[in-house]
């Protein structure tokens, strides 16, 4: 039987200041291939160049990737301010109906970084732009030098930072099979306001929201603030993500 297609989204990008083209990072690709099991479709993340109803014929499963881009502060009713640029407008006008719809379908969805993000807001819920400057918080930035620079050794960028409570007995807790992790972390913005439609399963020791799920949905539809793409052929929390999100999509797939 053919593996099951996850469908990733991809992120606007103005290659060498003369180029738009439409890029997902590798690390995601390889999450589907090597540990999900499935076949990896980047889908332009712009609704004038990808229908949903169409995708969504194609494909088994949505996988919402993070990226540089902010989610535009308009999409949650907050004013944007150039200093947290750059948006990708266009990611945005995709993913939020995109999330709609594959709840409506039952299509397995895990959103990662922005793409947990996404289904927050398309669950009724806002950001803050910089989730550090909030009282109490701790720099969920990734790692720099002195200089500012970003840190040049990716096992330094993306090596463990912080815990996540899970809730007892909740959907992370019985994947991961621990009501305690460790994780990454590489972001900016976070959650303000959860969404009605939006439950948290895990929150950072300084309350920032980690994990979340969507309440009531009849599918597979989970989304973390972490890079859970980055290694989950070692890293047994992000394996076991991936694992699960996996075996859904073979479930979604075996329904159809």
């Amino acid at each position: 039987m053919a593996k099951p297609v996850i469908g990733v989204i991809g992120n606007y990008h103005n290659l060498e200041s003369r180029f738009a083209v439409q890029l997902a990072g590798q690390n995601n690709l390889q999450a589907v291939a090597d540990v999900a099991g499935a076949l990896p479709l980047i889908f332009a993340g712009n609704p004038d160049i990808t229908d949903i109803a169409d995708l969504l014929e194609a494909v088994d499963g949505i996988l919402l990737t993070g990226a540089r881009a902010n989610v535009h502060p308009r999409r949650f009713g907050f004013d944007p301010d150039p200093k947290h640029e750059p948006y990708d407008e266009g990611r945005d006008a995709l993913a939020l109906p995109l999330i709609e719809a594959c709840l409506e379908r039952a299509v397995p969805l895990f959103g990662i970084c922005r793409g947990f993000q996404e289904m927050n807001v398309a669950g009724g819920g806002s950001l803050h732009p910089e989730i550090r400057e909030l009282p109490g918080r701790m720099n969920h930035r990734m790692p720099r030098l002195e200089t500012g620079e970003i840190h040049p050794d990716p096992t330094v960028v993306f090596a463990d930072r912080h815990e996540v409570r899970l809730t007892p007995d909740g959907v992370f807790a019985r994947i991961l099979g621990r009501d305690l992790i460790r994780v990454n972390s590489l972001h900016g913005q976070g959650i303000l306001d959860v969404g009605d439609r939006i439950v948290a399963e895990g929150t950072a020791e300084d309350g920032t929201i980690e994990a979340i799920r969507v309440r009531d949905a009849k599918g597979f539809a989970l989304g973390v603030q972490w890079h859970a793409e980055y290694d989950p052929q070692t890293n047994p929390v992000n394996r076991s993500m991936f694992e699960a999100f996996g075996e859904a999509v073979r479930t979604y797939k075996r329904s159809k």
